[in-house]
């Protein structure tokens, strides 16, 4: 029962790779580490790509993980994209996004780190309101630095 994470930041997010043994409890512990990660790096958008050997956890394992996980880290992160980069279809991944989004939590599952990818780079662009845009002062851009013209 071990795994391993490897963080890369990106711009806007970290890019989290898990890989190891697929076991509940590795799950739980990786989540763990994860959402620590984002939080010592002031990081609140992650893409996780999980690479983990071994059966697919059951529908029960899933619902309770989701479920536990998503009320423990409500209101920690701001956009999880998620990849299982081993599962054989996508109907368990679109089961545990609608449990965690059911709970509010900000979760899409996607089938390829690209398509992830993708994702987060538009929802950030989309996490400025147009009210906020309005209220920078002439001159600024969306991140509030002035750029010369």
């Amino acid at each position: 029962m071990r795994y391993e994470l490897t963080i890369e930041p990106k711009p806007g997010y970290l890019h989290i790779i898990v890989t190891g043994d697929n076991t509940r409890e590795n799950v739980a512990r990786y989540m763990e580490e994860v959402v620590r990660a984002c939080t010592l790096r002031r990081c609140f958008r992650v893409l996780v790509e999980e690479r983990l050997d071994g059966p697919r956890l059951g529908t029960l394992d899933v619902f309770e993980l989701v479920s536990t996980g998503a009320s423990r880290f409500l209101r920690t992160l701001t956009a999880m994209a998620f990849v299982d980069a081993n599962a054989h279809n996508q109907e368990m991944m679109q089961f545990a996004e609608n449990v965690a989004v059911n709970r509010a939590f900000p979760v899409r599952v996607f089938p390829t780190v690209l398509a992830a990818e993708r994702w987060l780079q538009a929802e950030q662009q989309q996490s400025i309101s147009p009210g906020a845009a309005a209220a920078l002062a002439p001159g600024e851009g969306k991140d509030g630095v002035k750029h010369r013209r």
